[in-house]
């Protein structure tokens, strides 16, 4: 048998993650715009300056129905027209709120760019929030409720939110109301939201794609250009007060054949000079297949398919005074929910004691570094990064940046973010399973004072 020669790898090409360029409509309107070649889907990322603690007192959830509602009809189009016109630009429009503002997301053939941007700017600039529109969507929230709370990830995501931050704070609360709340919610109160909070002058627009043969600024012009609205006095923004005093959480499922495990607490946003640090030993505790928890949980003691640490930016201000979620979560059989905790707090103690080797923080890098060519070659993973960004106050090339100092990152430094990042007397601990079976094996564990709540 002849074998045809073994190909030959070639040489690498130089790769950096995009750079946009910045500028200004006179309406106020921030631009990013970042030109894309071969990437004939263009991708558009609106901001919008309208936050979850923005919401008026009773009215959680308010901000999603408004987004929600910005493409139910405009001045010129009713909800089904406009859904029409998107569908005959090939186009889809999404929007969703969190607890940093609203995200309006664009997707559109290069071809079609400029039909698309009209209908985007209608849905920014005259929202007709018609009042069986939003009473549809209203009542398709309060159908949604009942199922994210027979969501174990969900319910174990809300438990921990409402352990960590004080009940006044909006972060405490999910996300997308609750039914008591979202029942109060009408047009009026939709379209109160939006005028105080919607206006071209806190908002930002990032437009990625292959820009050939377009003329993005007479096309801005003609449609994001032609959204009025007043400015804005800075927000304050209210600081972020967390409780990660160790504790366990359990939320009972009677008859519950897993436990969803959530475990958690606070820490610094991506403007602390730790956070790539962070970033790579989360990764190596956590972040993979062959991760440290992994590794122990699935591959040697069978009890689940998979468990995950990451760090997720909850809010960032430019101050530099924001937080991100630090977690692990994944879920096990009932009966070895005590065991698979007990092995979870050995291997971050082992890790403290141990630290990382130099093979965990290579992998890490390679797997982190090495792959985002792969990660961003849609325009959409592109504009969503630089609209991530600029949510969160940090300068164009941050990401850029972060490539480079994930690479630079040695072991050690990466040991001790991890390390501080989940200390095991600092970690609140939601398991949402059967109390029954689970809660006298956790107790003995000593780690932390354990409540039961209903689920």
């Amino acid at each position: 048998m002849t074998f045809h020669p073994q190909p030959q790898a070639g040489v690498a090409k130089p790769w950096a993650f995009p750079a946009p360029a910045r500028d200004q409509l006179p309406n106020g309107l921030t631009v990013l715009r970042c030109h894309r070649p071969g990437q004939q889907v263009v991708a558009v990322e609106i901001n919008l300056d309208a936050p979850l603690d923005a919401e008026a007192d009773g009215l959680d959830g308010v901000a999603t129905i408004m987004a929600r509602a910005l493409s139910e009809g405009t001045d010129k189009h009713t909800a089904e027209e406009f859904a029409a016109e998107l569908e005959r630009c090939g186009a889809t429009l999404e929007a969703h709120a969190d607890h940093p503002g609203v995200r309006v997301s664009l997707e559109v053939p290069a071809s079609r760019l400029s039909k698309a941007l009209g209908l985007l700017a209608d849905a920014l600039r005259a929202p007709a929030f018609p009042d069986g529109e939003v009473e549809r969507l209203v009542a398709n929230r309060l159908d949604e409720i009942p199922h994210e709370l027979a969501n174990p990830a969900r319910r174990a995501s809300m438990a921990l939110s409402k352990e960590l931050f004080p009940a006044d704070s909006r972060m405490s609360r999910p996300r997308q109301g609750t039914e008591e709340t979202v029942k109060r919610i009408d047009a009026a109160a939709v379209r109160a939201f939006y005028e105080a909070h919607v206006r071209p002058s806190t908002a930002t627009a990032v437009v990625v794609g292959d820009l050939t043969g377009v003329d993005l600024d007479q096309a801005l012009a003609d449609t994001l250009g032609g959204w009025t609205g007043g400015t804005a006095s800075k927000r304050p923004y209210r600081p972020i007060t967390a409780d990660d005093t160790g504790r366990v959480v359990i939320v009972d499922r009677p008859g519950a054949v897993q436990t969803q495990l959530l475990i958690g607490r606070t820490g610094a946003d991506r403007h602390d000079r730790v956070w790539p640090a962070q970033v790579l030993g989360t990764y190596c505790l956590g972040g993979t297949l062959t991760s440290r928890l992994d590794r122990v949980l699935r591959e040697e003691k069978g009890y689940t398919y998979g468990v995950r640490a990451f760090g997720q930016v909850l809010r960032s201000t430019p101050e530099g005074t924001g937080a991100a979620m630090l977690a692990i979560t994944g879920s096990v059989a009932t009966e070895v929910t005590g065991p698979a905790l007990e092995d979870t707090w050995k291997v971050l103690r082992t890790l403290a004691a141990e630290g990382l080797t130099d093979a965990e923080r290579d992998v890490a890098v390679q797997n982190l570094v090495g792959v985002a060519p792969l990660k961003y070659e849609t325009a959409a993973a592109v504009a969503g990064t630089l609209a991530d960004q600029v949510e969160q106050h940090l300068p164009d090339d941050f990401q850029a940046h972060l490539y480079a100092r994930l690479a630079e990152t040695g072991t050690v430094e990466a040991t001790a973010a991890v390390v501080n990042a989940f200390p095991v007397d600092r970690l609140v601990t939601v398991l949402v399973g059967d109390a029954s079976v689970i809660e006298e094996p956790v107790r003995a564990l000593g780690i932390g004072e354990v409540k039961v709540v209903t689920g």
